[in-house]
């Protein structure tokens, strides 16, 4: 059996690996076909970069340049020969308000692209307007009573939580969902215990109206009594009695006993009395 030898060098996969951190201030962007051009020399690249990273009105003729780095006037010259050749550098001339000529060297970080071709400026993202809050709505119209209990109710939630602080408009249009709850026999404590249990810990409540709005609507309770309910109750049911005989005339009837049907029954004689009005008679 063949065993690896412990001084043999480990095969390490070849090529080259990146380390990279991304860049937040001072940096320059550098397109792939300056940094891997096929045609320049590894000088005419460098003096490209370091080109294109001055700022504007920075001078870049030969003898500035020889002065910066350590290749001489000509290899510098020579490299500023091919970027020319290759559109990265160009050479224009102007004459000045006081009559000489001057030469202007102009960067290309992308040869032969025009500045139409230039991405626009994107536009900042507008802001998402809030979805309107919807909450539920009591059945009848509640008092201006009703709406005020439900508005210090919302104003004063903060008290449990100073993550619920609500503006005046959103107390307003969350004030109906809490109409809602009291018409359903619940009391104000009730309400304000549903709104206020359960809250995220450790954490910052962005939209307090929001999450109000979807607890009002979500955990609505179910309608119990009131005359809503007993309007929709459903009568008794009739109660149907036994077939019965009549203990006089042997007829059949209904009822809950035996007894007479009720053509047989006696009818109770009516006795009406007196009137206070009138005047008794005198028999002479």
């Amino acid at each position: 059996m063949d065993t690896q030898h412990p001084s043999a060098p480990s095969r390490a996969p070849g090529g080259i690996v990146h380390d990279n951190a991304r860049h937040h201030t001072r940096f320059t962007a550098i397109g792939n076909h300056l940094a891997q051009h096929r045609d320049l020399s590894g000088l005419a690249i460098g003096l490209a970069v370091y080109i294109q990273s001055l700022p504007a009105g920075a001078r870049a003729d030969v003898r500035t340049l020889a002065a910066r780095f350590p290749e001489g006037t000509t290899r510098i010259a020579a490299a500023l020969r091919e970027l020319e050749a290759h559109g990265y550098l160009r050479r224009e001339r102007h004459r000045t308000p006081d009559g000489r000529v001057r030469t202007r060297t102009v960067s290309c970080n992308r040869p032969g692209a025009t500045t139409s071709e230039a991405p626009a400026r994107r536009r900042p993202p507008q802001k998402k307007k809030p979805r309107p809050l919807a909450v539920p709505h009591p059945e009848h119209t509640p008092g201006p009573g009703i709406l005020q209990v439900a508005t210090d109710l919302l104003a004063a939630l903060h008290r449990a939580d100073s993550r619920l602080v609500l503006s005046v408009r959103d107390a307003e249009r969350l004030a109906p969902g809490v109409a809602a709850w009291l018409e359903r026999d619940l009391t104000p404590a009730a309400v304000r215990h549903a709104l206020t249990r359960d809250l995220p810990e450790d954490r910052p409540i962005h939209r307090p109206a929001a999450l109000l709005a979807h607890r009002l609507t979500a955990q609505l309770p179910p309608r119990t009594g009131g005359f809503a309910a007993t309007a929709t109750a459903e009568p008794p049911p009739t109660v149907r009695h036994p077939l019965r005989n009549c203990d006089v005339c042997d007829h059949a009837y209904r009822g809950p006993e035996p007894d007479c049907c009720p053509g047989c029954r006696p009818t109770p004689h009516l006795t009406v009395p007196p009137s206070r009005h009138a005047m008794p008679r005198h028999v002479t």
